[in-house]
């Protein structure tokens, strides 16, 4: 898999994904953000203000080369997905506080996400290693991650029957196809990723784990009921990683800053599971 192959993959995928969260919103998911309001401002604070901030932290801990800092930011910077819901789902979430709040932010990712990233790439790698997204790539994604999500709202408006036949296939879909282009990626470039591992593979992980954690443990620091901590938690822990990875490899065009999100996409599954797990045992 070339290249030019694996950033048509990923665009595919992306709009796959996007197009399967767009099927089970509906206007009222932004509307029901207003029932919770500690909830939502709690949630999309940690996304947008620390979460960025936490991933500094970790980057100066762990002493990241610029690339690899770069492509963690983008991975903080990306929004929650559907693998967030699906995790909430299992383990005793508010998953219509999760629709709502993915909805949200990654509307708020249109505007957030771009300016996280130039910053990242001018702090990190302002040497010229990477080049600042200009505004036509900006508009390229804007309608990769905004089109398929209104062309599935739409379906979900006009023919919800047909929306809610296609909801768990799509979702289900969008799970196995970013596992097989995780593998083939993987597979392609295994020598880089087993050479990133030992450098980057730690800082991929504290990171994880601590969006995680601070989703759930801010919210029951603040008395929030579990299931919204919960669904906070996965929320803001489990991010669109074929987002980062589609930028990285279709955007900026630099291998090296999509290996935080390639080896995150295939910690995020266990690293979900053990953290829901441990929710049960701490009932």
């Amino acid at each position: 898999m070339n290249a030019a192959v694996l950033t048509n993959a990923l665009l595919a995928v992306l709009a796959v994904v996007m197009a399967g969260l767009g099927l089970s919103l509906t206007w009222d998911d932004f509307r029901r953000l207003r029932e919770h309001p500690r909830a939502a401002v709690l949630a999309l604070t940690l996304q947008v203000v620390v979460l960025p901030l936490a991933c500094v932290g970790v980057i100066a801990l762990f002493k990241l080369p610029p690339l690899y800092a770069v492509g963690l930011m983008l991975l903080a910077a990306s929004p929650g997905g559907i693998t967030a819901n699906l995790f909430s789902h299992l383990f005793g979430g508010h998953v219509a506080m999760n629709l709502s709040l993915t909805a949200l932010n990654t509307l708020l990712s249109l505007v957030t996400l771009p300016l996280i990233a130039n910053w990242a790439i001018a702090h990190y790698a302002g040497g010229g290693q990477v080049v600042p997204l200009p505004w036509q790539k900006l508009a390229e994604v804007i309608g990769v991650i905004a089109l398929p999500v209104l062309a599935g709202m739409a379906v979900r408006r006009a023919r919800p029957d047909i929306a809610a036949r296609l909801d768990k296939p799509v979702k289900a879909l969008s799970a196995v196809l970013l596992l097989v282009l995780t593998v083939a990626a993987i597979a392609k470039e295994r020598e880089a990723l087993l050479g990133a591992a030992g450098e980057l593979g730690g800082a991929v992980l504290v990171f994880n784990l601590l969006s995680l954690g601070a989703g759930y443990g801010l919210g029951r620091l603040v008395r929030l009921p579990r299931p919204l901590c919960i669904a906070i938690g996965f929320e803001v822990g489990i991010h669109n990683s074929t987002l980062a990875l589609y930028l990285a490899l279709g955007v900026l065009q630099q291998f090296p800053v999509a290996l935080p999100a390639a080896l995150y996409s295939v910690s995020m599954y266990l690293t979900g599971l053990l953290f829901g797990m441990w929710l049960r045992r701490s009932r």
